[in-house]
């Protein structure tokens, strides 16, 4: 090929279409309209949605304002309701049962806030960020809604305010909604399994071996118990079964473990300078908080011995995998139960941070044919 025939290295690739030569800047900037109109279409529906719960929040005012009910009668549900769609046939929103969530989300926000101005903010736990003291309004006749809540599906909202039995608990729950996009099945999961019962619960050491405020924030991405009741496991399982079913069904577990999870290997192995290895049972490194956290399963009740164990494990990690940046590396032994006092003195003497917590599942007991012909009879 001769030179003047070479294509040069910093010449635009492109392909020609539809008359125009589409050249790398044209399809970058075409890239680049594709995501700011999705953009602006994700806008448009948090609008729409922010709106139509406004005008719900604004209803559901009315209706405990005027006391509605003992004022028009113990028909009143089901005349607004048929006065609303005759007025807006269109809009499937009106039905008695969606009025009548309308008022139960606004009392209950209502009464929660009252209850809870009553009691200094710094002597309870704050929810988070998107709905902390700042942001939280003010109580008069008339509650605010708050502005994230627009950010939350209608749904949502009502699988939130008809299980949570209190303000804390709710924001929890519309916080984690807003921070990591939760589906409403996902939702309702972490709410039947008591996630705000639970998270930040394990039994650490991690106030005494991390410096603050990271013991506390390490301790938030733990909790117990853990749910492993997507496991199909048999009447009769040990370590290494429990290890086989969790790493196959690795991604349901990181959904377990929490946001912020990223999976690095099982049975990783830690060699020693001298040539010895060892080999933990798994591996993960939490990226928000830029460590890595070392779990042991143990499918008997929690013994002592296996503290130190792990804590052989995370001194190596420290040494072989913890990099510039990186914080202290945590470990965490998940066992089918254990006596917390127990645990907690078997940690004292620990220098590294350590958590111990218990899981749950559903065992699913293997009967051969005979077995099920025999109760068949």
């Amino acid at each position: 090929m001769a030179d003047n025939e070479k294509q040069k290295p910093n010449a635009p690739e492109f392909v020609k279409r539809d008359g125009i030569i589409a050249d790398k800047e044209y399809v970058e900037w075409l890239h680049d309209l594709k995501q700011r109109y999705q953009q602006s279409q994700a806008k448009a529906v948090v609008h729409v949605n922010t709106a139509m719960l406004e005008f719900y929040w604004s209803l559901g005012h009315d209706i405990v304002q005027k006391r509605a009910e003992s004022k028009w009668g113990s028909g009143f549900f089901n005349q607004l309701s048929q006065d609303m769609r005759d007025m807006f046939p269109n809009d499937k929103g009106f039905s008695v049962t969606n009025l009548k969530y309308m008022k139960r989300w606004y009392s209950f926000y209502y009464e929660q806030f009252e209850k809870c101005q009553q009691v200094a903010d710094e002597n309870r736990p704050q929810p988070g960020d998107e709905f902390g003291t700042a942001n939280r309004p003010q109580l008069g006749d008339e509650l605010e809604m708050p502005e994230a809540f627009g950010r939350i599906p209608w749904k949502h909202h009502v699988e939130i305010f008809s299980k949570s039995h209190s303000l804390d608990e709710a924001l929890f729950y519309a916080n984690k909604v807003v921070e990591e996009s939760w589906s409403r099945s996902w939702l309702e999961h972490q709410i039947t399994t008591k996630l705000y019962q639970s998270q930040g619960t394990a039994v650490t050491n991690f106030n005494r071996t991390l410096p603050a405020p990271q013991g506390d924030l390490a301790k938030e991405i733990l909790k117990d118990p853990y749910h492993f009741e997507f496991l199909t496991m048999k009447e009769k399982y040990d370590e290494h079964d429990l290890e086989e079913a969790l790493v196959a069904n690795v991604t349901r577990f990181l959904l377990e473990l929490g946001k912020g999870f990223s999976y690095v290997g099982r049975q990783m192995e830690l060699q020693m300078p001298g040539g010895q290895t060892f080999f933990p049972d798994l591996v993960f490194y939490h990226i928000p908080q830029h460590r890595y956290v070392v779990i042991e399963l143990k499918a008997v009740k929690y013994i002592p011995e296996f503290a130190g164990k792990l804590n052989f494990y995370v001194t190596a990690a420290d040494e072989l995998l913890r990099g510039e940046g990186d914080n202290p590396s945590v470990g965490l032994i998940i066992c089918k139960s254990t006596d917390k006092t127990v645990v907690e003195w078997s940690l004292k003497d620990i220098n590294k941070p350590l958590g111990v917590a218990t899981y749950q599942l559903e065992q699913i007991v293997e009967r051969t044919v005979r077995e099920l012909e025999m109760k068949k009879k």
